[in-house]
């Protein structure tokens, strides 16, 4: 493994630890704070949704990457020469 990608390991490592850091401190501020059965819901569909139109967005882009269609919207590609 290279210098770079040791330097990018340890940057990615240190940003997980400090957002688990941070998370635990939010919780534990806001414990008190209590969720009723709307919210959970709210919470619930909230993720799922996000996760579907996340999920549906992927694979546009790999569906338009297979298909051509980012080589007509890019014409400053350079493109192997044709016979």
């Amino acid at each position: 493994m290279g210098k770079g990608r040791l330097v990018i390991l340890v940057a990615l490592t240190g940003i997980l630890i400090a957002t688990g850091v941070w998370m635990i401190l939010i919780l534990n501020q806001t414990s008190e704070v209590e969720i009723g059965k709307h919210g959970w819901i709210a919470l619930g569909l909230g993720t799922f949704f996000s996760i579907v139109i996340g999920c549906g967005l992927m694979a546009l882009m790999f569906i338009s990457s297979r298909n051509g269609h980012d080589e007509a919207a890019d014409p400053f590609r350079k493109r192997p020469p044709s016979n």
